[in-house]
């Protein structure tokens, strides 16, 4: 059995996780393991999952501030906690969340600096109520997944190409969901708006056909004037979405919504739940992961641990979620929490932070040409007929 610290090193998140400046840290080497036990129904390597996309993007380990540059850990009075400024809304509302009008010229300074006099807590619920992805270091140790049974099960069944699953996510965690499916043979719809595209677009575009290349791609509005997306979530068998819940509530599409139907797994990806206190909540993967306590060790305090770690992870266990409730015949809704994914794995024993092993970089992750292609409405009713057809 290999070393956990020389599977990190060789995994590439030792090169994402320690001091800029520093030696690497390993002291979340353990979660490795944690992650192939999730991943074993697929044929996939766990490292190219969490590390890959910084390979791609030429990141590397920068201690408080994320991989990707977006989000940073800060001290407040009393603890760290983790505020991301990815999108110009978030840099927008800073004056409203430090109560100043003076024009701030850098954004993170300003923010580090006022961070020291507020209370961790305050300032990350005024945050939140900014709707600035913002958490508290280890404050969320809710479940990973919670399963609510909805529908009548159907017959236990494998995950193969007569199934039939849509993808109405975006950026990373639910993609990677659908993905993963999509490699067991099912048949994977990505359902896109043309006038709000999927984030992960404006980014590299290889990391967006890593994660989508392989499905079907359908534009379509998320509307609840849009009867022929509410037919196709219909005849579904699986339904993925990783959006804030009042989103497709407000859409009437959510799961509540939705003709029963016998066996149906539906996914719902979120930073923090449903509970009402949280469901309106956002999260991007590094600072979800924060709020979990999945971080690591640097020389003045915790450090960012891997790229966006609660994104794949996420996605992973979502996955996995599936291929076991169609074990179980379905007829599920599955929550999964980002922050709560994060937790499990911010559970497993720690290693020492200091080794030997030498880190690289994770090796590119692989890349198959894109075998998916558009679908217009005509190809998606004839599918929602047939299916009808056959039930």
């Amino acid at each position: 059995m290999i070393d956990p610290a020389e599977r990190w090193a060789r995994s590439g998140m030792a090169h994402l996780t320690g001091d800029p400046d520093g030696p690497p840290d390993f002291s979340r080497a353990g979660i490795l393991a944690m992650a192939d036990e999730v991943a074993e129904p697929f044929d996939v390597r766990v490292d190219d999952l969490l590390a890959g996309r910084s390979t791609l993007m030429g990141t590397s380990r920068q201690g408080r501030i994320s991989a990707g540059g977006a989000t940073r850990l800060i001290r407040c009075s009393d603890t760290w906690a983790a505020f991301s400024l990815a999108r110009t809304m978030d840099i927008d509302s800073l004056g409203a969340l430090l109560s100043t009008d003076d024009i701030i010229d850098d954004p993170w300074s300003t923010l580090e600096v006022a961070a020291r006099t507020w209370v961790a807590d305050e300032l990350v619920e005024r945050a939140q109520m900014l709707e600035i992805p913002a958490a508290v270091l280890g404050s969320v140790t809710a479940p990973p997944v919670e399963i609510t049974p909805c529908w009548e099960r159907s017959r236990p069944r494998a995950v193969d190409n007569n199934l039939l699953v849509v993808d109405l996510s975006a950026m990373w965690a639910g993609p990677l969901c659908g993905q993963l499916l999509g490699t067991l043979g099912a048949t994977v719809i990505k359902v896109e708006s043309p006038g709000r595209p999927d984030g992960a677009r404006a980014g590299n575009q290889d990391f967006f056909r890593w994660m989508n290349g392989a499905k079907l791609l359908f534009p379509a509005e998320i509307t609840s004037h849009n009867t022929e997306l509410a037919d196709l979530l219909d005849v579904a068998e699986v339904v993925i979405e990783a959006s804030r819940p009042r989103a497709l509530e407000s859409a009437g599409l959510d799961a509540t919504t939705r003709a029963p139907r016998r066996g149906r797994v539906w996914v719902r990806i979120t930073g923090y739940g449903t509970a009402p206190d949280m469901r309106n909540r956002v999260a991007f993967g590094d600072d979800a992961a924060v709020a979990g306590g999945l971080v690591g060790q640097g020389s003045g305090g915790p450090v960012f641990c891997g790229d966006a770690i609660a994104d794949p992870l996420s996605g992973l266990e979502a996955a996995r979620a599936v291929v076991d409730s169609l074990g179980r015949g379905g007829g599920e809704l599955i929550d999964v929490v980002m922050s709560g994914v994060a937790a499990k794995y911010a559970a497993v024993q720690t290693v020492p932070s200091r080794s030997d092993h030498v880190a690289v970089a994770a090796r590119m992750p692989p890349i198959a040409e894109p075998s998916g292609y558009p679908v217009d409405a005509q190809w998606v009713a004839e599918l929602i007929e047939s299916r009808r057809s056959a039930c």
